[in-house]
């Protein structure tokens, strides 16, 4: 019989905790008997459902044939059983929850951003060190084919020198008001934890430094397009967190090259892109384009020489002229993928590549993005490090 780890997942009737972690990972990597380990042995998984919603706990259970579920998060944490806590609670709760975790001595994985504020999400990593238990963060775009593909091309030196990466996110999220929204109404509220550079920023920081390299500095601009929203019971609310982030980062590559960076993130946006995340970066000898899927590059030598002529309509299919990245392996999904590598880590007693740390430098980013865009300035990160006990190194 394969080792079973029983996890205790916390928010799982939300619609990230429910789709992408037990629907799409969990419960997949339940019906393959388990994540295969390196000597070919397997470990098993038993999910326990953690939330406040009974009703919906109770659902979701019997419909996916989970046999715990409780609304007690506290005994969920404190249940000798239970080898890992996992949360996709909203960022307020987040926090007090992964620290009982981690004094319980729980293996924990978690969702973004990991606290409210930089000083939060620094003592968790601080707390995780000491604690000495394995602990990862949520970085699912690093394991989609697209950003794989596009790593790849920077593995293989095809890019050059790197000049530069711009990114685009975004779509039309509907008020509420005649069309329901797609995302919740807390997503809008600053006082509740929303904010697209609260969301999003933690997820670019380490896009880039999974593509590219450190971030150095920030200037962005968040705004509020859609002032006025409608929630989930149909009653109007003032939108008081921002819809949209413009932003310039300022970065260096592990060889010491300075990269400029810029990514436009709007829930307020309609898409004329074939993904609705677009990442381009452009070198030296090369520049690729990729999706959360696809990836197309043009190299130096193949590159066109378009001319500037703005009294004649333009002739050129310009996509036509990029080559298609083969995919070259199977890819999975991409939660599922990272679950995969977590549980090995478990039950290998080792560190996770993308640790509590790495999801702080993302709360940095943040932090420091809202903080130019209220002050109109450059803002400068400053480096975070541990020591081996949680000290600041």
């Amino acid at each position: 019989m394969p080792r079973t780890l029983r996890i205790a997942m916390n928010g799982i009737t939300g619609r990230m905790g429910y789709r992408q972690h037990l629907l799409r990972s969990i419960l997949p990597i339940r019906a393959e008997g388990g994540v295969m380990l390196p000597d070919g042995s397997k470990v098993q998984v038993e999910p326990i459902l953690v939330g406040r919603n009974e009703d919906k706990l109770r659902e979701i259970a019997a419909t996916h044939d989970i046999d715990a579920w409780t609304t007690d998060q506290d005994a969920a944490i404190a249940d000798p059983s239970v080898d890992i806590y996992f949360d996709a609670q909203v960022t307020s709760r987040r926090y007090a929850a992964l620290t009982a975790a981690m004094l319980a001595g729980k293996a924990i994985y978690t969702e973004k951003p990991t606290a409210e504020n930089l000083t939060g999400a620094v003592e968790l990593a601080r707390l995780a060190a000491r604690a000495k238990v394995t602990a990862g963060v949520v970085h699912d775009k690093l394991y989609l084919p697209g950003l794989r593909k596009l790593r790849r091309l920077v593995d293989e030196g095809f890019f050059g020198r790197v000049l530069s990466l711009r990114g685009e996110f975004g779509y039309w999220v509907f008020e509420g008001d005649v069309q329901p929204g797609q995302r919740p109404s807390w997503n809008y509220r600053t006082a509740d934890g929303g904010g697209i550079t609260t969301d999003m920023f933690c997820h670019w920081n380490y896009v880039l430094e999974g593509l590219v390299g450190s971030v150095n500095s920030v200037i962005a601009k968040a705004v509020t397009h859609i002032p006025q929203r409608w929630d989930e019971q149909g009653q109007p609310y003032r939108a008081t967190a921002d819809d949209a982030a413009y932003a310039i980062f300022e970065m260096t590559t592990p060889a010491g090259d300075p990269v400029i960076a810029q990514i436009n993130s709007s829930w307020a946006v309609r898409v004329h892109r074939d993904e609705l995340v677009e990442f381009q970066i452009d070198g030296t000898q090369g520049s690729a384009v990729a999706g959360l899927f696809s990836c197309v590059a043009q190299p130096k030598s193949a590159t066109p020489m378009p001319v500037w002529n703005p009294d004649l309509p333009t002739t050129e299919h310009f996509r036509d002229q990029w080559l298609t990245v083969p995919d070259r392996d199977d890819f999975d999904n991409g939660f599922k993928a990272q679950w995969e590598e977590f549980l090995r880590d478990v039950v290998a007693g080792r560190p996770h590549r993308y640790d509590l740390l790495s999801a702080a430098r993302g709360v940095g980013l943040a932090e420091a993005a809202l903080s130019s865009s209220a002050e109109n300035r450059r803002v400068t990160l400053s480096p975070i490090t541990l020591d081996e006990e949680g000290a600041q190194a």
